[in-house]
């Protein structure tokens, strides 16, 4: 077998590696979205309450992430990559644990600071791939993310319908994704720095010119995480469904974005980046409208779909953007990703605070605002769109097509 052919198939084999990788991320927080109400009620904490220990997964991110660009200089990005994602596999258990607000608090801190260094860690390897295929997979990648978030929250819907207990499914699922997630690690790309490659520092300023992506980003990321975390309770709270019903809302939610994410490279490469997201910032509006004005579960429900449908595609096409601009791509797309990670970490908080405030309806109404900058400032992303320019540096083209 020839080099050529050798590397084509390591490559392909890392791309289906990190794709699993990435819906193993996803159902560890399906898992624990369509719960979130069970959990609320063992830690005995009201909307506002919840509210403030859902912002603490945004404290560890942020204490955290920038820790992930340093384990994968020290490791390796394989090795970095397996003991992260095992990290935040288990970190699935503490939540469920937690009998009060303190130690809720503690609990979910722990579980953004994983879940923020494993993302980091595979979306740097997500770019990579893409980058030595020539071909764009990231939207892919984010629609496997949102499959594996599906098939955690079919799961956590089928245990809620049943009246399971969380700690007893968190265990289980912890066990399995964990055996999952490690024995795909073993295919990811082994990059390694040079040996006089100095490690990269532990805090820097996004440039400037990866602000606005990350403000696009910021919108879509928001109304992802009150989707997945407070569309079960929406449901519960606002409109009285059962359990069951309330946490299959969270999985339509979840079926939208990953069918979207999963067609969403082929869509953009036909219209671009541009119309995609304009499109997408109207359907994600309308899906507002809907919950914000629905009296009847089902209409709430097609809300969230749609709303699933109109954000899917907008992070991914914001990591192709910030790759494509600027003079230092790298630290484009990281502090892309850092604006947008940090926007779903802290929109559950702020929904629950506001609704404490006023009420859920009204906390999203701040959502279909948002929404409607993705239609507004989708001119951002043109950087995103993909040109058909063959790299002498390509070194393993996908021939597909």
């Amino acid at each position: 077998m020839s080099e050529v052919v050798h590397g084509r198939l390591e490559v392909r084999r890392a791309r289906y590696a990190v794709a699993a990788v990435f819906a193993v991320h996803g159902a560890v927080t399906g898992s624990f979205a369509t719960r979130v109400p069970w959990i609320q009620d063992h830690a005995g904490v009201g909307a506002g309450q919840l509210g403030l220990a859902l912002a603490f997964p945004a404290l560890g991110a942020s204490v955290a992430m920038p820790l992930a660009g340093s384990i994968s200089h020290r490791f390796g990005a394989r090795t970095a990559l397996r003991g992260l994602i095992a990290l935040w596999t288990l970190s699935l258990v503490l939540p469920s644990l937690a009998p009060n607000l303190l130690t809720l608090c503690l609990a979910l801190f722990v579980y953004g600071a994983t879940a923020g260094m494993s993302d980091v860690a595979m979306n740097a390897l997500g770019v990579e791939v893409e980058n030595r295929l020539d071909k764009s997979i990231m939207s892919g990648l984010h629609g496997m993310w949102s499959a594996g978030a599906l098939v955690g929250s079919a799961a956590g819907t089928l245990a809620a319908h049943l009246g399971a207990d969380a700690r007893l499914h968190h265990v289980l699922a912890a066990a399995v994704l964990t055996t999952v997630g490690v024995t795909a690690c073993a295919w990811v790309l082994d990059l390694q720095p040079a040996e006089d490659e100095e490690p990269p520092p532990r805090f820097a300023l996004p440039p400037r010119s990866a602000l606005l992506i990350g403000a696009i980003g910021f919108c879509a990321v928001f109304a992802e995480g009150a989707s997945l975390d407070w569309s079960a309770v929406y449901l519960r709270d606002q409109l009285g469904t059962s359990a069951g019903l309330a946490a299959a809302c969270t999985t339509g939610f979840t079926l939208t974005m990953a069918i979207a994410r999963i067609a969403g490279d082929r869509v953009v490469d036909r219209y671009g980046a541009v119309r995609t997201v304009r499109v997408s910032g109207v359907l994600a509006v309308l899906g507002g409208l809907l919950i914000v004005l629905a009296r009847h579960p089902a209409t709430a429900m097609g809300g969230f779909a749609l709303m699933g449908l109109g954000i899917a595609v907008v992070v991914p096409l914001c990591f192709a953007a910030a790759g494509r601009s600027g003079s230092n791509p790298s630290l484009a797309i990281a502090g892309v990703a850092t604006i947008t990670y940090t926007s779903g970490l802290i929109a559950p908080s702020a929904i629950g605070l506001l609704a404490q405030a006023t009420s859920l309806m009204v906390s999203f109404v701040l959502v279909t605002v948002l929404s409607c900058g993705l239609a507004g400032f989708a001119g951002v992303l043109r950087a995103g769109d993909r040109t058909k320019i063959t790299r002498p540096d390509a070194a393993v083209p996908d021939p597909r097509p």
